[in-house]
């Protein structure tokens, strides 16, 4: 047991790692622009290229732990991730600053699936929503102290140390990976499939590119350009072609004869509608800016009750996993989340409602663990990691399609405040549909039975 403790704590400072690098990069944005010339759009590829290379490497590197084992793979992915903060800490142009950001992006999509599966692979049922938990609460944490570090060393270094700081950090984390983690490999090895695997990135990619590249003050008009159109096009053409395609491999990418099972698919809905929820919580400075006249400098401190609640949530909510099972935990959740995100899409002018609705999102969207409770609980071994990341995946999509909706709801009345509250009131809805939806997942006693009877 003491020994999982150790192994829970290494992935708890791995995960938190690739989470920092997150959240410090906005307040660095500044210092940045200081050194290297940048124009808007390239701002918000700093943010972008990191999740596009996540997504994309998500199912690569997940698929080969599932074939070489956790120890290995999650060793290469701090590795990566060093190297990316290596670039990023050196470089002199905008190139060599998001070739830094995109290798950073790989190797943390190594880090985050792998960290879930080895979590399904040393705990026991009984135990792994406490686990889950904990990991849940290094984005809560990330988003707390990524500002407050990023800020400390700003005054007295220049932006370059909020990078260099990873490399002791990753080398620490590979010399006790390789003593703690599990390194046996399944005796029944996945192969890769390299068809699934390419077409997959290749629709990931225009799926971000074509978001990113969404003009928020002209919508409709972006909508048909050439830099949105043809990506967007290319997503709906490809994504049938790689279902059938993953329908008939013997090892897929995706596993979609796992979407037969209600309880997946629900799951699905739910991941993607968390990180459409999720999503909101990057534009409430500004809604605080545009509502309360909040000074812009200060306004991301008014995201404490959010970043709070979930730092705080996430852990109790992996506790009570373990004793009612998923199935309350997200009905509670979703219905938390709706209140919050209805609140706020009343454009109160009290502040002291501001804050309760902000720590009523954040305590909602704590029950990310359940999510990865479901998947773990789903599959086999050879499938934990591959799952978990199909799971990031759908949660990163749900992230990038909010942001995008969000923000062109927002642009339609620029320096007032309506347009964020439709957003919100939007989503409220889909937080009761969801709610309704989660009545339909397998309670605690149906859990229990189905991982009896699958180990």
């Amino acid at each position: 047991m003491k020994s999982n403790n150790k192994v829970l704590l290494l992935l708890f400072v791995g995960v938190l790692m690739g989470a920092l690098d997150i959240s410090i990069v906005g307040p660095a944005i500044p210092s940045i622009e200081n050194t290297i010339h940048m124009s808007d759009r390239d701002v918000s590829w700093i943010f972008s290229i990191y999740v596009l290379c996540n997504l994309v490497g998500i199912s690569l590197m997940a698929r080969l732990s599932d074939i070489f084992g956790r120890r290995v793979i999650y060793v290469i992915s701090v590795a990566v991730f060093g190297i990316g903060s290596l670039v990023v800490a050196f470089s002199g142009d905008m190139t060599s600053l998001l070739i830094g950001r995109a290798i950073q992006g790989f190797g943390s999509s190594g880090i985050f699936p792998v960290a879930s599966a080895v979590i399904g692979d040393i705990f026991p049922v009984e135990k792994r929503g406490r686990a889950l938990g904990l990991i849940g609460a290094v984005f809560g944490i990330a988003f707390l102290l990524g500002p407050f570090i990023a800020g400390f060393l700003l005054m007295y270094f220049e932006w370059n140390a909020l990078f260099l700081i990873n490399l002791p950090v990753a080398v620490i984390l590979i010399i006790f990976s390789w003593i703690l983690l599990p390194g046996k490999t399944l005796t029944e090895k996945p192969k890769i499939n390299w068809d699934g695997m390419i077409l997959l990135a290749i629709i990931l990619t225009c799926f971000t590119v074509g978001l990113n590249n969404i003009n928020t003050d002209m919508v409709l008009e972006s909508l048909g350009s050439w830099s949105v159109l043809p990506f967007l096009f290319l997503v709906a053409i490809l994504t049938p072609i790689l279902l059938m395609m993953e329908e008939r491999q013997h090892d897929p990418v995706i596993n979609v004869r796992l979407f037969k099972s209600t309880q997946v698919r629900l799951v699905g809905f739910i991941a993607f509608g968390l990180g459409l929820f999720q999503s909101t919580i990057i534009f409430l400075p500004k809604f605080a800016v545009d509502l309360f006249g909040a000074d812009p400098s200060t306004a991301s401190f008014m995201l404490i009750p959010v970043v709070l609640m979930t730092a705080i949530g996430s852990p109790v909510t992996g506790r009570l996993i373990d004793k009612i099972g998923s199935k309350i935990i997200i009905i509670t959740g979703m219905i938390i989340t709706a209140v919050g995100l209805l609140l706020l899409s009343l454009l109160t002018k009290q502040i002291v409602l501001f804050y309760i609705s902000e720590g009523l999102l954040g305590l909602g969207l704590s029950m990310r663990a359940s999510l990865n409770y479901i998947m773990l609980n789903e599959v086999s071994a050879k499938e934990r990691a591959s799952t978990q990341g199909i799971l990031l995946i759908f949660i990163s999509i749900g992230q990038l399609t909010g942001a995008a909706f969000t923000g062109a709801l927002s642009s339609t009345t620029p320096g007032k405040p309506d347009g964020f509250g439709f957003a919100f009131l939007s989503m409220a809805i889909l937080a009761v549909l969801l709610f309704f939806f989660s009545f339909f997942l397998k309670n605690r006693k149906t859990e229990l039975e189905l991982h009896l009877k699958r180990h």
